[in-house]
């Protein structure tokens, strides 16, 4: 692939829309190939295995087979959940100087769409982990699990026997490039579904895993970063945050001096990559990652911990670079593999942002993802590419009441307080209340008093530890709703809110794209991905895990995909 010439966003959407309007929505019959997957009781009878033929069987009978993509880039919107979408494309439009409710995000005009169950296999509810192991490996498992297949959290099985394949790794392993991208520190959970096999999340660092667990033999997420490289070279790119997971404790933070790695191994694993990668470049600030446009691989670590917030963020050349800037950079390096390359980016801070209950930066986060999506699409061919959106679950908030048409998302209810009322200004509720748009089921936003701060509205940041219970609602009329510190009132009190269990969207172009329609199960998105994408399928096919169609159905063994 080529990098073409950059177009404007307006002209990049015009074009998609067209193409939109003559895609077609649903492959030739001839494309549909037949997977037969015995039936099981549930959930008992949901083997590994089982996960994996069902979704390669539903895969196949949406015509994924007839994919031709040489890229993959999945985008994954962490807690982007229908109403974050609906609520972020008004947002964006009320920024622009419109209404909002007509405008639509970057990948909104993309011409297949799906929707997503999301359960993990021990949860009605998902977490990150369990439902980024489903989309990247082909097999739900259970809360927690990083590229493992549903267990016990916090087992430890060394020898490998529950480790599960990446499309990551796969494509590593068939000679192409890949790369990661995050603002999330690069060992949390969604980026390390990818490339980590692990049955507790949390053992992002050595001196997160307990004592029996390195007894085991069981090896934390950042060194298995560096250990991906036995399927082929590793990830090309790697980009995010988290530096310190990957320094240890003697040695003192780049950026911030009052902080030290996190390590006790004594292991600098960045300074390891670096030997490993003597011609690539590692940045840790905007301008570092601009002087590194030609390395050959690319390790950026821009904050200790997780990436800043976009409304937050520090935007000259000693910052950190946008998640449209990342995408660039990663694209273009990837770009000059000549057998194609598979990249995942995650827009990681709206689902951080909606367990701190605060819409601003949820929905921030949402549009800054659809620059990062706008930049993908200007910079590859639909003819070759195929691009995924979605998210891995949802959250509580809450699009409600009766506001007139144009009202700002994040302000008070203007308009009515219900079907049957006289539109008028302020809508109020029954005790003379006014309201905003946007609530959170649950959350810090409860407006009772807390150890943090006193009854009524909060502001972020807030994550109290005691709560006393609310005496009423308080009053909005002198509050400012639409600042972006406002935490959005919580009907039940937690000092997180929660995920939200409901299905959530998947759009897609590009090769292959016409498979994702109807209602999925959260790991057939794996099987699209590698039966529309004929390296991958080979790949799998010459480890013997395909029918006599070609369509890849037996579990594949990690271990079989090493280097020999």
């Amino acid at each position: 692939m080529h990098l073409r010439s950059f177009v404007s966003p307006l002209a990049g959407m015009t074009l998609l829309t067209a193409l939109a309007g003559c895609a077609s929505t649903s492959p030739a019959t001839s494309s549909v190939v037949h997977v037969d997957v015995a039936p099981v009781a549930h959930p008992q009878g949901e083997t590994p295995q089982w996960w994996y033929r069902n979704g390669a069987a539903k895969a196949a009978a949406n015509g994924a087979m007839q994919g031709k993509a040489r890229n993959v880039i999945v985008f994954l919107g962490d807690g982007m959940s229908l109403t974050t979408v609906a609520a972020a494309r008004i947002f964006e439009g009320q920024r622009k100087g419109m209404p909002g409710e007509e405008n639509l995000l970057s990948w909104e005009h993309f011409p297949h769409t799906a929707f997503s169950k999301t359960y993990n296999t021990d949860s009605q509810t998902p977490d990150s982990a369990g439902t980024m192991t489903a989309i990247a490996s082909g097999v739900k498992s259970h809360m927690g699990a990083i590229g493992v297949s549903a267990g016990r959290k916090g087992e430890c099985t060394p020898d490998g026997s529950k480790d599960l394949l990446s499309w990551l790794t796969l494509a590593d392993s068939a000679g192409l490039a890949t790369g990661i991208v995050t603002t999330a520190r690069v060992t949390h959970a969604t980026p390390a579904a990818t490339y980590a096999h692990v049955s507790h999340r949390d053992w992002e660092n050595d001196s997160d895993l307990p004592a029996e667990a390195t007894e085991a033999g069981c090896k934390d997420i950042a060194q298995q970063l560096l250990g991906a490289a036995r399927f082929g070279h590793g990830p090309t790119v790697v980009l995010g945050g988290g530096r310190g997971e990957f320094l240890p404790v003697d040695v003192r933070d780049p950026e911030e001096d009052d902080k030290v790695g996190q390590r006790l191994d004594g292991r600098n694993l960045v300074a390891e990559w670096q030997q490993a990668h003597p011609q690539g470049a590692y940045a840790w600030n905007t301008r570092q990652l601009e002087a590194a446009t030609d390395a050959p691989q690319l390790l950026g670590l821009f904050e200790y911990d997780h990436m800043q917030f976009e409304h937050d963020r520090r935007k000259d050349d000693q910052g950190e670079p946008s998640l449209a800037d990342l995408t660039r950079s990663a694209i273009r390096t990837l770009s000059r593999n000549p057998e194609g390359f598979v990249l995942l980016v995650e827009g990681a801070r709206i689902d951080h942002a909606n367990h701190y209950g605060n819409a601003y930066r949820a929905l921030d986060e949402t549009v800054a993802m659809s620059d990062a999506v706008r930049a993908a699409t200007e910079a590859t061919s639909r003819d070759d590419t195929l691009i995924v959106v979605t998210a891995d679950h949802s959250h509580t908030l809450n699009f409600v009441g009766y506001p007139v048409r144009g009202n700002p998302i994040l302000g008070k209810v203007r308009g009515q307080g219900g079907e049957d009322d006289t539109p008028g200004d302020l809508a109020r509720d029954q005790t003379g209340l006014t309201f905003t748009t946007l609530t959170y089921a649950n959350g810090p936003g409860y407006t009772g008093a807390s150890n943090r701060q006193p009854a009524g509205s909060k502001t972020f940041l807030h994550a109290p530890s005691s709560v006393e219970p609310s005496e009423g609602r308080p009053d909005l009329s002198h509050v400012d709703t639409e600042h972006p510190d406002y935490l959005q009132e919580a009907l039940v009190p937690l000092k997180s809110e929660s995920h939200g269990g409901e299905d959530v969207g998947i759009w897609a172009i590009g090769p292959g794209s016409d498979a994702f329609r109807g209602t999925l199960e959260q790991n057939a998105i794996y099987h699209v991905i590698v039966q529309a994408a004929p390296k991958l399928r080979a790949r799998l096919c010459a480890a013997g895990t395909c029918d006599a169609n070609g369509v890849p159905v037996e579990l594949p063994k990690p271990a079989d995909f090493e280097k020999k």
